[in-house]
């Protein structure tokens, strides 16, 4: 199938509301900081607005992001973008005490062996804390390395706790060129409105402003995003697919 069939598809899904879409509580894992706003910051603002706030774990530390810098070496960066997520949290009304870093090293997230295991442990701990029935996880076709590594820590979760619903949001994989071909059969899925709280994720979005190139001054080659991301990432309907 290629990406301008499945963007099709995506665009057909029914609009459900959100007890439909993710009954429950919902875990929503962000591989960066910055995905969660992105990718489902309509999602949190409306569960959080609807009195049952999401719980939202970010996977990697963010600090790859302006390799160049000597200003803001990772460690420094790491913090940054750190508090930018907790300013992007309280934008769309997450309680402080929903908000969990794992602190992975960005651009390595890992897929197998004692770091992700250590890291499963920890998602398992919290969706048992949180009775969450629901887990939010990029797309598999992201073309991001560690939204594909947290994509596959949300299919792990499942296998170990079948009762889960994975749903993916798309981020990236809404840029890829539209004749790309990808392996996949015709997705089901909903799409949410969030026209009522689609300015809280835009100020969301806006916090993090070391990702808008309103930050790290010393390194030209960093880490902007781009208009043509924004630009969908900021429409009406936010999109879960059915993993």
């Amino acid at each position: 199938m290629k990406i301008q069939e499945m963007l099709q598809h995506f665009a057909s899904f029914p609009v459900a509301p959100l007890e439909t879409i993710a009954p429950g509580t919902t875990l929503v894992l962000s591989p960066h900081p910055d995905d969660e706003s992105l990718g489902c910051g309509g999602f949190i603002a409306t569960a959080a607005r609807d009195g049952r706030p999401p719980v939202v774990v970010i996977v990697s530390d963010g600090s790859a992001s302006h390799r160049g810098s000597a200003v803001w070496p990772p460690p420094r960066l790491a913090r940054l973008r750190q508090a930018e997520s907790r300013d992007a949290a309280a934008m769309l009304g997450l309680p402080s005490d929903r908000l969990f870093f794992l602190g992975l090293r960005d651009a390595a997230v890992p897929t197998e062996g004692e770091e992700f295991d250590a890291a499963l442990c920890h998602l398992l701990e919290i969706v048992r804390r949180h009775d969450c029935r629901t887990v939010l996880v990029p797309w598999r076709y992201d073309p991001h390395c560690d939204h594909e590594a947290v994509w596959i820590m949300g299919q792990k979760l499942r296998s170990l706790l079948p009762r889960l619903r994975i749903l993916a949001y798309p981020i990236w994989g809404l840029t890829l060129s539209p004749d790309m071909d990808i392996e996949e059969t015709v997705p089901t899925g909903w799409r949410l409105d969030v026209r009522a709280v689609l300015d809280r994720k835009r100020q969301a979005v806006q916090a993090h402003r070391s990702q808008r190139g309103l930050v790290v001054e010393d390194d030209p080659e960093g880490f902007v995003l781009p208009d043509h991301l924004l630009e969908k990432m900021l429409r009406p309907y936010e999109i879960f697919i059915a993993s």
